[in-house]
């Protein structure tokens, strides 16, 4: 498929057909990859990192809010 190089703002760019957008479940402002390889701009989607709970956790080193936590008495149809 061809597209057209063309001028926006003090850079270059083109636009990505919107069959291929949504067949990489694509949306704007999503990140992408760019790569020069064997003299082709190569533009591939980042794999997504994904990160365990407990290394979330490990890496948290905001308030605990569980402190001020409190059952309090039901209000409702609760069962404690």
């Amino acid at each position: 498929m061809e597209v057209k190089l063309q001028k926006w703002g003090n850079s270059m760019g083109i636009r990505i057909p919107c069959n291929i957008l949504k067949s990489l479940n694509l949306k704007t402002n999503d990140l992408l990859n760019i790569e020069l390889a064997d003299n082709k701009i190569v533009i591939s989607v980042p794999q997504k990192k994904k990160i365990s709970l407990e290394k979330r956790f490990s890496e948290y080193h905001g308030e605990n809010l569980a402190k001020t936590f409190s059952w309090d008495e039901s209000v409702g149809k609760e069962i404690w």
